[in-house]
């Protein structure tokens, strides 16, 4: 799977979390620019995790604070 394909899948499972319909770039902050909270973070890496079939560790949601970053990480374990 490219990364064209996980940036896209992706974006489809961002959208309900989206509230303020932010436009979505590769710079997007997911605590600043989305406002997301603990709780909307960990509902969102778990819809993540479902639609892609990884494991996303701790320590690499803690590293991941902008959507390009996220993508990166993604595209990462689905490739491995």
């Amino acid at each position: 799977m490219d990364r064209a394909e996980v940036d896209s899948r992706i974006r489809k499972i961002i959208e309900p979390f989206n509230k303020k319909g932010i436009a979505i770039t590769e710079d997007t902050t997911f605590a600043g620019d989305l406002e997301f909270d603990s709780l909307t973070v960990m509902d969102f890496v778990a819809e993540i995790e479902d639609e892609f079939d990884i494991i996303i560790s701790m320590n690499q949601q803690a590293e991941i604070e902008k959507y390009g970053q996220l993508v990166d990480a993604v595209h990462d374990l689905v490739s491995s």
